[in-house]
């Protein structure tokens, strides 16, 4: 029996959602650092912190100036129209109100469950879906890092993990997508450090069965970084664009099926006090537009700090990545990938529509080749002026004032 997938309404609602937004945020947020090399998230991996140790984070947790609407407006602001939580990351620490582990927000000084003020706002809005990431390893369960000293099984850490998928499949409306992390099967140091050792299976069939069936519309992505098993709906890339391997760790096939890119604003995925790489909005724009240019989707991260807040310059850079969608957003939201090739850039396409992103300038003319010869008109998107199309010896091409050029990137409507 074939794996059940994403419906048909889901799938297309994937592809014309195109940008989303990544939200990294739990206890590690208080330490706000890394150390041996990992990430701010990594915080307890990275300094070999025990179990009890961690733990005393738990009692200083209390995001007092969290607002999930305006977590919500500001995704809205920037053109994004999903969000994945951090549901539980690697630490262990559950930032929803499980019924399954007392190690969880609702039991520090906060209290209360981010996850469903999210999703209560996004209801409300309507126009920003919710989404939840949901680790595979946990550094604090028995079953999964002590089953020796513990006397547990890994089938005890399996009820534990899949009944956290049933709940966030149940509790929280209509969400956008499961997103796993946490099982590379080609990591070296899987065979040698207790952090990344699975005690077996993770029933993959079954869990994304589960899925499919409670919530049909929703995607499943698995950041396993190879080609995806029967049941995932996507395939993903982590900080690097679709057939890149910039990191060392994503494989540069890309497949024939949907495609996801995660990627962060500065070099962190959780707060880290340090980190002030902040890539600019136009770094930032061109990622979003060639990932549009490769049917792929394009999940831009924060990383709130312990006081609930999301920093400034991210927000920033988000409503400025708004600000360019509000007038080009047609070029983007429900476009597919482009046929239309340019050395000044890349191209987009709805239907007959075809829209040529220009992300730089070598001349005053804009090249286009492979493009059909039934179009017959071009204008900027952002004001309808019409340009003219002219014959070259490869293709056609368009000439855009200088006045006319958008300061971030420029877009030609061709029809």
């Amino acid at each position: 029996m074939a794996a059940k997938q994403i419906s048909a309404k889901g799938l297309d609602q994937f592809f014309d959602n195109r940008f989303g937004m990544f939200i990294h945020w739990g206890l590690y947020a208080i330490m706000g650092r890394s150390a041996r090399e990992s990430l701010a998230e990594w915080v307890m991996y990275g300094e070999n912190i025990s179990v009890p140790e961690y733990e005393k984070l738990v009692p200083q947790f209390n995001p007092v100036k969290f607002n999930a609407d305006e977590w919500v407006s500001i995704a809205a602001d920037a053109g994004q129209k999903y969000m994945i939580f951090t549901s539980r990351h690697h630490d262990g620490f559950s930032m929803y109100d499980t019924a399954l582990s007392d190690y969880k927000v609702t039991n520090s000084p906060f209290g209360r469950d981010p996850l469903e003020e999210l999703a209560n706002a996004c209801a409300r809005r309507g126009d920003v879906k919710l989404g939840m990431y949901s680790s595979l390893m946990d550094w604090h369960h028995p079953a999964y890092r002590f089953r020796e000293e513990s006397g547990l099984a890994w089938s005890d850490y399996l009820d534990f993990l899949h009944g956290q998928v049933r709940e966030l499949c149940t509790n929280y409306g209509e969400i956008a997508g499961i997103w796993f992390d946490g099982d590379w099967p080609h990591h070296e140091i899987n065979e040698t450090n207790a952090y990344f050792v699975a005690g077996g299976s993770f029933e993959y069939d079954k869990l994304y069965d589960m899925i499919h069936t409670l919530q049909p519309d929703a995607y499943v992505h698995n950041n396993r970084h190879e080609e995806p098993l029967p049941g995932e709906d996507v395939q993903g890339f982590e900080q690097d664009l679709p057939g890149e391997n910039s990191t060392g760790f994503n494989t540069t096939t890309v497949y024939d099926m949907p495609i996801e890119v995660c990627m962060t604003i500065n070099d962190n995925w959780g707060f880290h006090a340090m980190d002030d790489d902040h890539k600019s909005t136009q770094r930032l724009l061109n990622n979003l537009i060639r990932s549009a240019s490769m049917n792929a989707n394009y999940l831009l991260n924060v990383g709130p700090t312990a006081e609930g807040v999301i920093l400034p310059v991210h927000v920033d850079r988000l409503r400025a990545m708004g600000a360019w969608l509000d007038v080009n957003g047609e070029a983007i939201h429900g476009a597919r990938a482009g046929v239309v090739s340019s050395p000044s850039g890349v191209s987009t396409r709805k239907g007959d529509t075809h829209y040529v992103h220009a992300l730089r300038y070598d001349s005053d003319r804009i090249y286009l080749e492979g493009l059909p010869e039934s179009v017959q008109q071009a204008s900027l998107l952002s004001d309808g002026s019409a340009l003219e199309l002219k014959s070259a010896r490869k293709g056609r091409y368009v000439t855009v004032p200088a006045e006319k050029r958008d300061a971030l990137v420029t877009v030609v409507k061709l029809q």
